[in-house]
């Protein structure tokens, strides 16, 4: 058995709520690599695409969520608490998850963007959270909503009931381990096509997305450092140190005799902007330029601010006749959150 066949037995050991029907495909973005031009150096760009999941909008957390809802269902759970921004990706997905498992679902949003405007305090991920029908709790930026929900967690027991809770973007380290299954698709892909991705590029949130690739590239023998992240929520050295600690984590469930390599995680910090959620020229720029030449979406906070950093590098080189891999993380609903900040004449 070679060491991919080795995780996935392995990955296979834990509960699990299907969610996906197979490997999420991978596209060139040929039309995109024209209008860039000599630009790009003959680098070559390619897509996962993990925002074309079926459930709850699609979306890179489903991957997290399969474990998770996985696991508490296996627990007798009949509630699933989780923590995020009022504009969360994650909540909308865990509020439709919770929805086809048969789980009640409640969110502790907290009010950490300084964004006032209707479209972002009623729209977008907010509308779909009460649609999937999720008891929605509007924290102050302040609050510690994680201790918010375990309080309610405790609410719940109290009167007889079992709550599952998880913190922000559901990373977790059993969370994260829906990326390692992320990384085997694309070495299955590798193998079976021939090409080798100089590399794998994501935005990094809650830093579960980067952490279970970094595992599962190491746990099968890969080089964990052809991920690249773009921090779009905490700064740099908070970003990188989160990330480590999750990816090791992450690895000890999967591998516990093997160990994280000191430059495993790479992380560019030029994306971020401002702060957490506050919209940049070149994240407006990634967004049309990806709809006008691909018909595809980005999300305002995430995956816009990540392909900003994706073109900045086709543009300058940085992967001459190369491959390179963009995870679509998903977050089209975020879109009509931020109507303001995108549309053209806003």
């Amino acid at each position: 058995m070679d060491m991919v066949a080795e995780m996935k037995s392995r990955l296979d050991e834990f509960p699990r709520f299907g969610l996906l029907d197979g490997p999420t495909p991978i596209q060139r973005l040929a039309r995109l690599e024209h209008v860039l031009g000599t630009a790009t150096g003959g680098a070559r760009l390619w897509v996962k695409r993990d925002d074309v999941m079926g459930v709850g909008g699609g979306g890179n957390k489903l991957r997290k969520l399969e474990f998770l809802i996985g696991e508490a269902i296996a627990q007798g759970c009949d509630t699933f608490i989780t923590t995020g921004g009022l504009q969360s990706n994650h909540a909308r997905q865990s509020a439709a998850v919770a929805a086809r498992a048969g789980l009640a679902c409640e969110l502790m949003l907290s009010d950490v963007v300084p964004r006032h405007d209707g479209a972002y305090r009623t729209n977008g991920n907010l509308l779909l959270d009460d649609l999937f029908g999720a008891t929605v709790h509007r924290l102050p930026g302040d609050r510690d909503a994680l201790a918010a929900a375990r309080a309610r967690a405790d609410e719940i027991a109290c009167r007889g009931g079992k709550a599952y809770v998880v913190g922000s973007g559901g990373s977790s380290p059993l969370g994260s381990l829906g990326y390692a299954v992320c990384a085997a698709e694309i070495l299955d892909d590798e193998r079976a096509t021939g090409r080798r991705f100089e590399a794998v590029v994501v935005p990094n949130g809650s830093a579960g997305t980067h952490a279970g690739l970094a595992a599962g590239l190491t746990a099968t023998g890969d080089d964990p450092r052809r991920v690249l992240s773009f921090t779009v929520l905490a700064p740099l050295d908070k970003a990188m140190e989160d990330t480590r600690r999750l990816a090791s984590e992450a690895l000890n469930l999967l591998a516990p005799n093997m160990q994280l390599a000191d430059d495993a995680i790479r992380i560019d910090g030029s994306q971020r902007g401002e702060a957490y959620g506050l919209p940049t020229e070149a994240m407006v720029d990634a967004l049309r330029i990806m709809a006008r030449s691909e018909g595809l979406l980005l999300d305002p906070v995430y995956s816009g601010k990540a392909f900003a950093g994706v073109l900045d590098g086709m543009r300058t080189g940085a992967w001459e006749d190369r491959d390179v891999l963009f995870v679509m993380t998903g977050g089209t609903p975020g879109l009509f959150a931020y109507r303001d900040a995108i549309a053209t004449d806003g």
